[in-house]
């Protein structure tokens, strides 16, 4: 893999979020969620996430997590998704999302 600086990195708006609504998403082609993403003063972002193995719709809600929003809208499906939610592929290759250890404010960058 190759290496990038600091520049490069900066590039990378990372910012974390509260989700407020969680629905279905029957015509993905992978199992997912749509998600509806507080990001404080930069607004509210929605994204695709294909975190149904692991996760519940309910306990989702009011979840912190960590998310990319400087990447362009993204078509998936009949579904425009603004952001990409970041998390850990298991050893099942399942999604483990990254969340803050203490509640933050919404929109706190990540550095």
């Amino acid at each position: 893999m190759s290496t990038i600086n600091w520049e490069d990195f900066e590039k990378i708006d990372m910012r974390v979020g509260t989700i407020l609504e969680v629905s279905d998403f029957p015509k993905a082609r992978k199992p997912a969620y749509q998600l509806k993403i507080d990001f404080g003063e930069l607004g509210t972002k929605k994204s695709s996430a294909q975190i149904v193995t692991l996760y519940e719709k309910e306990e989702l809600i009011g979840k912190q997590v960590i998310a990319v929003i400087n990447f362009p809208p993204k078509q998936i499906a009949n579904f425009i998704s603004e952001c990409l939610v970041l998390g850990i592929y298991n050893e099942n290759n399942d999604v483990v999302l990254l969340s803050p250890d203490k509640k933050t404010e919404n929109g706190c960058k990540i550095g």
